[in-house]
């Protein structure tokens, strides 16, 4: 087998951290009913906590300073779902896993991972008071919840205001509850070298965020019962209008092909570079402009749905105990601790301080999935920044993250996703009209979630 790369847990929480071997989790078949007791020790495997960066390895320590009689071995390497499969094919998968939360109800429907109702509740914790609810919703399955989540990066319209004050646009037009005022913007925005754009007048951000625009447009992709919904007539309407936003701005091949052009973590961004005067973006890419403060002039709105109510989307990552875990006591605990107010407040510190040692950065908050946490880092840590325009953005997160809704949970929703993203693209390059491209995603979707609940 090839080695596993193994997390480095601090030496002074008193946790020996041991090598990976083939067996992982063990092969016992699932208990009926798992325990989670509080009195946790022995070994806990875990996998696919890869983002230990400051924020995940304060959070990483505080745990481990939580749990001294409990061996945590670690394999830090990327989930994939192809071996997560494999491994529970073989039974063989850890005690806990982090996944993005779109694969949760697929594995709990193939009962490979444990409903977790008894690990909150054994601990004293509400899921629905320490996480967003929207983002809770976006782990619940057939009325259990299947996984603990973290993070909640919404996402709104970054603005370039150097670009829309030179063309005599507002920030109010900028506004998608409008269409046809937002088309009007986004033509006086759009500049172009021939055919090739050289300043988009907003980035949707296609194919990805389409799911995002649909809700705003009152559709959505998947129903409560975990259906695909995807050529729902309000999904069409706002496929429609992404087809004619991409079209003003030279089309859908043209637009991406300058997309990929950007230097999007760079210090010649797309915001620092003039190359967009809008675009659809998630929260964290505050941090990323900050690096670049001296050269942008950003504000943000939200993105609002069409009786102009802004909105967000929950997305994330989650963790989940697999039905074959050999010790989901200590998994349970150590998910909780990674995402109490106290595991967070430890990464809100270390952040600060790397902040504070650094010139070149603000404090934008993070966002964590749990408001109580949320609020308490920006009320510690999250002051005026001295620069109107990025007070503005970092307020415009905050405040539409209590906006949030879930795209829904399925079976299928992987399936979903990527039938959405397919038709999106057909529709948008001419290939299909956005009623077939969908009507056709949609069929091939419900095949899927037939194919996936039958099994």
């Amino acid at each position: 087998m090839k080695k596993r790369q193994h997390l480095l847990l601090t030496a002074t929480a008193g946790v020996a951290v041991f090598a990976l071997s083939a067996c992982g989790g063990g092969s016992a078949a699932p208990e009926s009913s798992a325990s989670f007791s509080d009195d946790v020790a022995g070994v806990l495997e875990i996998w696919g906590f890869n983002n230990a960066d400051d924020v995940g390895q304060s959070r990483l320590d505080y745990a481990v300073s939580q749990m001294p009689d409990v061996q945590i071995v670690a394999d830090n390497g990327g989930f994939d779902a192809q071996k997560f499969t494999a491994l529970a094919a073989a039974g063989s998968l850890p005690d806990a896993v982090q996944m993005d939360r779109q694969f949760v109800a697929t594995y709990a429907a193939k009962g490979l991972i444990m409903p977790l109702d008894d690990c909150f509740t054994e601990h004293g914790v509400d899921p629905n008071a320490q996480y967003y609810p929207h983002v809770v919703q976006d782990v619940t399955y057939d009325g259990s919840i299947w996984a603990v989540p973290q993070f909640y990066q919404p996402a709104a319209i970054m603005l370039n205001m150097r670009l829309l004050d030179e063309a005599g646009v507002s920030k109010d037009d900028i506004d998608t509850s409008r269409p046809e005022v937002l088309l009007e913007a986004v033509e006086k925005l759009y500049e172009s070298n021939g055919s090739t754009p050289t300043t988009l007048g907003l980035d949707p951000r296609m194919p990805g965020q389409a799911a995002f625009w649909m809700l705003a447009y009152g559709g959505g992709i998947i129903d409560d019962s975990g259906m695909p919904t995807l050529d729902d007539p309000n999904n069409v309407a706002a496929l429609e209008f992404l087809k004619e936003l991409n079209d003003v701005q030279g089309g859908f091949a043209e637009v991406k092909s300058f997309i990929d052009t950007f230097d999007f973590f760079g210090a010649n961004n797309q915001f620092a570079a003039d190359q967009v005067a809008a675009q659809v973006i998630e929260q964290w890419y505050v941090n990323v402009v900050a690096g670049t403060s001296d050269q942008v002039e950003i504000s943000a709105v939200p993105m609002r749905d069409l009786e102009g109510n802004p909105l967000a989307v929950a997305s994330g990552t989650a963790f989940v105990i697999p039905a074959t875990a050999q010790n989901p006591a200590a998994a349970c605990r150590w998910m909780l601790h990674l995402t109490s107010d106290e595991g967070w407040m430890a990464a809100g510190d270390l952040r600060a301080e790397n902040i504070a040692a650094d010139p070149n950065r603000l404090n934008t908050g993070l966002f964590t999935g749990s408001p109580s946490a949320d609020q308490a880092i920006r009320d510690k840590h999250v002051g005026p920044t001295g620069i109107a325009g990025f007070d503005e953005a970092i307020e415009t997160y905050y405040a539409v993250a209590a906006d949030g809704r879930s795209y829904g949970t399925s079976p299928a929703g992987q399936e979903i996703q990527v039938e959405l993203q397919n038709a999106v693209t057909a529709a948008l390059l001419g290939e299909k009209s956005p009623e077939e491209a969908l009507a056709d995603a949609q069929a091939a979707a419900l095949r899927a979630y037939e194919q996936v609940t039958a099994e």
